[in-house]
């Protein structure tokens, strides 16, 4: 028994010294110290010694055990320190060499077109307002004068949360609560999200986004809403835009109107851009209704006002040519990376 614990202890170092991973130095660990090991093999037979032969036998093998266990912490150490040097030199970085270009990420196209527009206005004295994206019923509509039976009021154009709330359709609310708020004189740009009960296709959406625009101080006039519309049109289309005014009627505003630029592809020729007539309508506009005025508890007979409103959507589209409105939408990186 006393030769087969050398011999264990011999063929144990043996593989030790040729293990090359962790993996099979833990195989050598198994196959001679483990439950079922060489080793152990060898302890149970120490039953059949006599009682003079145990105590050297039994201190034989404690010391072979212990011997075996030195040298694989050691070839471990030893291991583990040539895998982390091989780990390094496959790691080095060389420090001189140019870095990775990093992507930058680009402003959305309607994101583009809204500071533009943003940017015009505040150069007039205009102030952003901002307001909830869930409204009262009250706001949305009582207060801009659109009557219980106004087909916009149906479930078929609204998306009603309960009688009471809704989700706006427009962002006329943000005015009113400015009124109700402030003094004239008012001077805001108001945009932001609406929804309306749309089915999605090329030019329609349940969520797109609007821009609208109030002023509010004495002797406010329809020549100062025209002056205002021009320079904004110029602004954004170019010095040499021309504009027209069509009367309309919106419940808020009297007189209303709608305005149109001269298509700037044909210049009132008319093309298929602006489908044969020459002019592309982009907002509506009005004097604001006396009744609107005296809803937010400012007199009309002092003061007066003016207000519009436009799709940022159909504004973008025209600028860049798009003719799909769900593009805005998809996160397409193709369509995004060309703004």
């Amino acid at each position: 028994m006393k030769a087969a614990l050398e011999e264990i202890a011999k063929k144990a170092f043996e593989e030790l010294a040729h293990s090359q991973d962790l993996k099979a130095l833990d195989a050598v660990r198994v196959k001679y110290l483990g439950k079922k090991g060489e080793l152990t093999a060898i302890l149970k037979q120490m039953g059949k010694l006599s009682a003079e032969e145990r105590p050297v036998v039994g201190q034989l093998a404690n010391q072979v055990r212990a011997d075996i266990e030195e040298k694989l912490e050691e070839t471990k150490l030893n291991l583990e320190s040539k895998m982390l040097d091989l780990r390094l030199a496959c790691e080095t970085l060389d420090v001189t060499l140019p870095g990775s270009k990093q992507e930058i990420g680009k402003k959305h196209p309607l994101t583009i077109v809204l500071d533009e527009i943003k940017e015009i206005f505040i150069g007039m004295g205009f102030e952003i307002a901002q307001g909830p994206e869930v409204e009262l019923d009250y706001y949305n509509f009582e207060a801009l004068n659109v009557p219980k039976d106004h087909p916009a009021r149906d479930t078929q154009d609204t998306f009603y949360i309960n009688d009471n709330v809704v989700l706006r359709t427009q962002t006329s609310p943000m005015q009113i609560r400015t009124m109700e708020n402030q003094k004239p004189p008012i001077r805001i740009l108001a945009p932001g999200r609406v929804y309306r009960s749309d089915a999605v296709d090329a030019t329609h959406s349940p969520l797109f986004h609007q821009i609208e625009g109030l002023v509010v101080d004495k002797n406010i006039t329809m020549s100062d809403l025209k002056g205002t519309l021009e320079v904004f049109v110029k602004r954004l289309y170019g010095e040499d835009s021309v504009v027209r005014f069509r009367p309309h009627h919106f419940p808020f505003t009297e007189p209303s109107a709608e305005m149109d630029v001269q298509c700037f592809n044909c210049h009132g020729e008319g093309c298929p851009l602006c489908k044969g007539e020459g002019w592309i309508e982009i907002l509506g506009c009005g004097m604001v209704h006396p009744k609107v005025l005296k809803n937010c508890g400012i007199d009309p007979e002092e003061y007066s006002g003016f207000a519009f409103g436009m799709g940022l959507e159909r504004i973008v589209m025209r600028r860049y040519n798009i003719n799909d409105l769900r593009l805005f939408f998809e996160n397409n990186v193709r369509f995004l990376n060309q703004f």
